[in-house]
């Protein structure tokens, strides 16, 4: 994920905490996907798809905008946005400031988010400065314990996270809660020379604070995780349009500086931190340097045919130091050089479209990954553990065809995995998933997409993927407890764990969606009920599994949800107005979309397993109003 160029993805996690950067949509001026392995340009580390974002569009005119909305669990989002347009000199400064607050549908699932985001550019003649400065700041109750089958069906929003018996034996909770706050500060610089060649160069700084807290109801009566992080990055390349040949070469580097450490606090009343003792009883940190250079070119011999060819060299340095939650030594270095080649060719004539690409792309491991592995190696386990960088070879065939009023699409993909960094279903204490390495994988599939505008005032939308995503051969284990079922640091390969040709984990081999939207005033001239549209959207999605076994004690059934729509947008003398009424899960259909599954190998007891699922709330509503001008 990329925003004006820049990843903007955890480097120790390669995640993008999307709750960090709340309402983020009502701030960007346009979104790219792109499925495989993309460009070089569009990250560092682009593997199996990319989005790329920016916030760079100014119009030449001022503007205003009001949104705000209200709907079901007391779900409120607002936000208010202007800029100046370009002004004399060529000035322009454009602002946003989001607030969004809930109180969840599974109990302890209250979020309050807040986000600002600023611009200051300039434009002259062949010369562009922008500064933008894009904050989010965000509490919200953790929710990631899940619930086993058996709660499910008698309460779907329960919640363990924060339970604790008093003195006397009785059930409390505590609002365990995640709070992190995250800055972004950007300057771009683009000059465009004669000749149509083009130079761009983007400076990042991003720093984060945040910690989880955990309430215990004894001593210590709470713990907090805490992390920090400095974020360095720059990006520039230079871009040359010719009539037949565009070609473009870059350099990214970037530096990250990552702190964890934990407290435990004694005898303190919540929220007041003038009492009581504080205990630290972990710290360690990360460094990590990213660097690549990158070259495309792109050959259009023909005006119906386009051949491109990209090249990235990447070479990344990792380095972790100090002592983990549980006093576990996480002392690890590394550097890793990655060659990613890329290749496509397309072919477009008379409303046809025809395309082949081919990529060898890389990914190394994450921090969560590598600590457990340290772990395991420091407790002893045997054979000794090592995670290695996976390796993919996408290949891609597709056709499109486009007319007036009907569209339609299919892609073949075949994406073969090396060393694949492979979930297991098991979570860590912060709730990241942990990942092995497996000898081989793939993934392949074939997607399908339509759109029919049969008359002005109705379209019809579908999409359809099929696909098989498998492990040829899958170890398995369970983690090791003591007597009293307290976690071990090492893991055992159970009886039944080795399995061969396996699904791999929450990938449905099933995913559609069918869509009817409808305008029945869009041949009239009464401008208030003119733009009235009612869509109706149903998505499905086959079953799936939480693990990499297969097996039907681990599944996630198959389940479908149908959304309703009610929008209406309403020219004024100045500016216009839209009002909007949304229904989502109007069936009321009750299911649940993912979760994972535990398992420990105990002394006595030997192989004890069961799951934790994410239930999804039913019917819901919402309203909204939004004003422009």
């Amino acid at each position: 994920m990329t925003l004006n160029g820049i990843p903007l993805n955890d480097s120790e996690s390669q995640e993008v905490f999307w709750v960090n950067i709340p309402s983020l949509s009502g701030m960007l001026s346009g979104v790219q996907v792109q499925r495989g392995l993309g460009t070089s340009a569009s990250g560092t580390g682009a593997f199996g798809a990319s989005i790329n974002m920016n916030t760079a569009f100014v119009g030449a005119s001022p503007t205003v905008r009001f949104d705000l909305s209200y709907g079901s669990w007391n779900t409120l989002t607002s936000l208010v946005s202007a800029s100046t347009g370009i002004m004399k000199g060529g000035v322009y400064l454009s602002g946003a400031y989001s607030e969004d607050r809930t109180d969840g549908y599974i109990r302890g699932g209250s979020v309050t988010c807040r986000s600002a985001f600023a611009a200051l550019g300039w434009l002259s003649g062949a010369n562009s400065l922008r500064l933008t400065y894009l904050m989010g700041s965000q509490k919200s109750g953790i929710t990631w314990n899940g619930i086993d089958l058996e709660t499910y069906a008698k309460d779907r929003r329960y919640n363990s996270s924060g339970m604790y018996l008093d003195e006397f034996g009785n059930v409390h909770y505590h609002l365990d809660y995640d709070r992190y706050t995250q800055h972004n500060l950007q300057l771009n610089y683009t000059h465009q020379f004669p000749r149509s060649v083009a130079w761009t160069t983007t400076f990042n700084y991003t720093r984060g604070d945040g910690y989880d807290e955990y309430w215990t109801g004894a001593d210590p009566s709470y713990t907090r995780r805490y992390m920090g992080n400095d974020f360095y990055a720059l990006k520039s390349d230079v871009r040359s349009s010719g009539e037949k040949l565009l070609l473009t070469a870059g350099l990214a580097a970037s530096l990250y500086h990552g702190r964890h450490f934990g407290k435990d606090f004694y005898d303190t009343e919540i929220g007041d931190f003038s009492r009581g003792e504080v205990t630290e009883i972990y710290r360690n940190r990360t460094f990590k340097g990213d660097w690549s250079v990158y070259a495309r070119a792109e050959y259009r011999p023909l005006k119906q045919l386009n051949a491109y060819l990209d090249l990235q060299y990447r070479g990344i340095y990792l380095n972790m130091k100090g002592v983990d939650d549980g006093e576990a030594k996480v002392d690890y270095g590394t550097l890793w050089h990655f060659f990613n080649p890329r290749a496509g060719l397309t072919a477009v004539f008379g409303g046809h479209k025809v395309y082949a690409s081919a990529a060898f792309g890389h990914r190394e491991p994450g921090r969560g990954d590598l600590k457990e592995v340290i772990a395991f190696n420091n407790a002893g386990g045997e054979p000794k553990q090592e995670l290695k960088p996976e390796k993919m070879v996408d290949v891609e065939i597709g056709y499109g065809y486009e007319s007036e009023k009907f569209s339609a699409g299919a892609n073949l993909y075949f994406m073969e995995y090396w060393d694949m960094l492979l979930e297991t279903g098991r979570l860590s204490k912060s709730g990241y998933a942990i990942k092995n390495n497996v000898d081989r994988a793939f993934r392949r599939g074939i997607e399908l997409s339509a759109a029919w505008a049969p008359a002005s005032w109705v379209t019809l939308r579908g999409n359809l993927t099929l696909s098989l995503n498998k492990v040829k051969r899958y170890e398995d284990h369970a983690t090791d407890v003591d007597d009293e079922y307290n976690y071990l640091s090492t893991w055992t390969v159970y009886e039944g764990g080795v399995c061969t040709n396996t699904d791999i984990l929450l990938s449905p081999s099933v995913i559609g969606m069918g869509e009817v939207a409808f305008k029945p005033f869009a041949t009239l001239s009464c401008e208030p009920v003119k733009d009235l549209a009612l869509t109706f959207t149903v998505k499905g999605v086959g079953k799936q599994y939480l693990d990499n076994t297969s097996s039907p004690d681990r599944l996630v059934p198959a389940y479908y949800v149908c959304d309703l729509s009610l929008t209406d947008t309403i020219p004024l003398k100045a500016g216009s107005l839209t009002l909007g009424f949304y229904a989502g899960n109007f069936t009321n259909h009750l299911y649940y979309t993912g979760g994972g599954a535990w398992k420990l190998m105990h002394p006595t007891d030997g192989f004890v397993s069961g799951i934790y699922i994410y239930p999804q709330p039913p019917v819901s509503f919402t309203g909204k109003i939004s004003y422009n001008f």
